[in-house]
């Protein structure tokens, strides 16, 4: 949500809200970068400076909504696939009683394994992506 520009979250006090304007002054430098890296190219310049057109304010939204579909994957692997963080607690029973032993209890990361017929292990939940943040 950060990256895409759709996060929820602006700060409670000042100094949060300091920090979240620095966040954000930071994601705007970093995809002017890449929008100049793009724009840069002679083959595929014309397609991004047509596809970027419309964002005057040099906030990025639509660059960031891109980057943000074709890294998604990595990302949500990064996070939950880490053998670092495997202990972590990311995700937390659902549909389950507070005993942690019910039926329904989330398991392997929020994926569906090999033995209940995904095509491979590491399925990356992406559906996260669109559920409000106070319900993640």
């Amino acid at each position: 949500d950060i990256i895409r520009g759709k996060d929820l979250y602006l700060g409670y006090d000042n100094k949060e809200k300091d920090k979240r304007k620095q966040l954000e002054e930071n994601l705007q430098k970093i995809f002017g970068n890449i929008y100049n890296e793009l724009t840069n190219g002679r083959e595929k310049r014309k397609d991004a400076e047509k596809r970027y057109k419309d964002d005057t304010d040099k906030n990025y939204y639509q660059l960031r909504e891109d980057w943000w579909n074709a890294n998604r994957a990595t990302i949500w692997q990064a996070i939950t696939c880490s053998e670092e963080l495997r202990d972590a607690s990311y995700f937390r029973p659902t549909c389950d009683s507070d005993d942690e032993r019910g039926q329904y209890q989330t398991k392997n990361q929020c994926r569906c394994t090999k033995a209940f017929g995904a095509k491979y292990d590491h399925q990356v939940p992406t559906y996260f992506d669109y559920v409000p943040q106070y319900l993640r």
